[in-house]
Formats: structure tokens, sequence, C-alpha cells
């Protein structure tokens, strides 16, 4: 698989290495863990439903229980796709790289997005990747919901359901509004548009020094003002997923999950980040910006919500001009005027 600037076989081999196998499970242990996550999922597709009064269609976006090699693997074809519009710039602009430089360029790419793909693919318990065609796909990474559950000892069943409402809530989110993947891409490409091709190692090096310094992450210090307000676009989209699913999970698991607020307490805790390294890496990759995503998105939900009700909330999903801004996350009043 390449693009001619990725060298992508390169990248699934290393962030596979990186990520390594996590917890040492038996044969039999490890295919009932795929079975119950397989089973939750599915049980959660209702649960989401009759929660939010959102309906997608039977057997769109397939579930897929991946161990850690497998989620690089779907997540360097996501990258390929999202990256594409930056190579065909790049490529139009400085001409199709060929002999030495297309060697050398196309493994220091696959380098830098395998080292990327190996940290991150033992952090995500579920993701769900809304650019596989035809309709998306919902990745479920068995190991580590096995090493989290045993890491925050917690009820492993339990858990595993908790985790799959959150993850079942954005394969609905998305199948449920067709168009809200087409409306990433799009802003995807756009950002492409603006990108330089030698804007990021001018003064890459000082830059990262600030960031980790600092406050912040690595879009925060490069961003031109354009490139920001895309950012700032796609911000208020990913904080209301998530913080949309994050909503679900509390209301939904106290009538299905025993132990939820035990978990729940837990795992923000564990959001925060342990060592010096791992806070460092969050803030380069806007991992940090992530989990205030979490946060300001369920506030921006709950407000509307108890102030107009769920059916009027879900005018958001109608069309993407009801998508509210990153300012009206913040300000969900603003929103309401707006959009209601």
């Amino acid at each position: 698989m390449s693009t001619g600037m990725v060298d992508w076989d390169l990248a699934i081999s290393l962030g596979s290495r990186i990520a390594g196998t996590g917890p040492v499970l038996s044969r039999a242990d490890a295919a009932a863990v795929v079975a119950e996550l397989h089973a939750d999922a599915d049980r959660s597709t209702g649960l989401v439903r009759d929660f939010t009064g959102l309906e997608t269609a039977a057997g769109t976006a397939p579930v897929r229980v991946v161990d850690r090699a497998g989620w690089v693997a779907a997540n360097a074809d996501g990258f390929a796709t999202v990256l594409a519009p930056v190579v065909d710039k790049l490529t139009a602009k400085k001409g199709p790289p060929t002999g030495l430089s297309l060697a050398i360029g196309s493994r220091v790419t696959g380098v830098e997005v395998g080292a990327l793909l190996g940290f991150l693919a033992g952090k995500v318990l579920g993701q769900f990747d809304p650019f596989h065609p035809p309709a998306g796909r919902l990745l479920l990474v068995a190991p580590n919901v096995v090493h989290v559950e045993r890491e925050l000892g917690v009820d492993p069943h339990d858990f595993r359901l908790w985790v799959c409402l959150h993850e079942e809530t954005h394969r609905v989110q998305f199948t449920a509004t067709p168009w809200l993947s087409d409306h990433l891409l799009g802003e995807m490409h756009a950002l492409a548009e603006t990108l330089e091709p030698s804007g990021l190692l001018d003064d890459g090096l000082g830059r990262i020094v600030e960031v980790v310094k600092g406050e912040g992450s690595l879009i925060d210090a490069i961003g031109s003002p354009e490139q920001k307000e895309i950012v700032d676009r796609v911000t208020g989209v990913m904080s209301l997923l998530e913080g949309h699913a994050d909503v679900v999970m509390d209301g939904v698991g106290p009538s299905v999950i025993p132990t939820v607020a035990t978990i729940r307490t837990k795992f923000n805790q564990r959001r925060k980040g342990a060592g010096s390294l791992d806070r460092i890496l969050r803030r380069l990759l806007g991992l940090d910006a992530k989990m205030a995503q979490y946060r300001d998105g369920a506030k921006f939900v709950r407000s509307v919500v108890d102030k107009a009700g769920m059916a009027e909330f879900n005018a958001v999903w109608e069309r993407s001009e009801n998508l509210p801004s990153k300012a009206e996350i913040a300000d969900p009043r603003a929103w309401i005027s707006r959009v209601l």
C-alpha cells in the first residue's frame, strides 16, 4: 500500500511492533472476550436508539473486534484517506517524488506515521472509522479493553458493555446522519488546501519545544488563522460527538451496568494520563484537547437537552448548518437561539 510519499507497509509494520500485543490470554479466554464484545455492541444498538431517538439502518457499518496490529492496519487505511488531498496538493506543487527522494522520503514519513499509530494503538479502546467504505466501521480493540479493566480493577462484563455503549453511540451518530462523514472529510480537504509544503519544517523544532513547555497542541503552535478556523469547526463537531457519547453512557449505564459509577470515577482519573512522557505526548498530539472535548461536549449536550428536550436537541443531526461551533459548545444558549 503506497501513496508515493508514505511507506504504509513500513508504517504498519513499525506501528505493530511499537504497539505490542497487550495482555496474555489463553485462546479460549480471547475468544470469549471477542464474542462478548460483539454481543455487547449488538445489545448497545437498541439501548442507544431508545435513549437518543436516533434511527439507523440494520447491518450498516459492521463491528470488528481487533488486536492492536489490526487497529494499526485499519487506521493506516484511514490515514491514507484523510491524507490523500494533502499528498495530491504536494504532488501538484512539487511534482511526484522519484528516485532517492521517493525512497528516503516515503520511509521517513512511514516511520513517523508508524510511531504515532504504535503509540495510539496501546491507548484506544474502540473507534468508529467514518471514512471506511461504504458506511464506516466500528473497531473494538480487545487487548486494550482487557488491559484497562484489569488496570482499573473493575467488573470485566460491566466494563465491556460500558465501552460498547460509548463506541456504539458513535456508530449510530454517523449511520443515522449519512452526511456527517462527508462533512468531516470535506473539512479535511479544506485544511489540506491551506497547507504549505515547508510550513512545518521552517521552525518545527522550536515550536514543538514551545508546545511541550507550555499549553495547547501542535496544531495550535503551527496553525495559520485560516487553519485554526477550520480546526475550530472540527473541534465543535468532535466535542459534540464525544460529549453526546458520554451523555448516552451516563444516561443508559445505571439501568444496565450495576457498577457504572465506579467505572466512571476510575476511568475519568485514567483519562488524565500518568507519566510525564505520556503527558508530553498527549499535549503534542492534542489528546489533552480531546479530554476537554469529552467534558465540554457533555456539558453542551446536557444543557440543551435539559432546556429543550432530546427530540429538539436532535435537530443538531439534521444538516451541517445545525452543528455547533466551538464557541457554541461553550455557550449552549447561543446554539439554542440560532437553531431552535
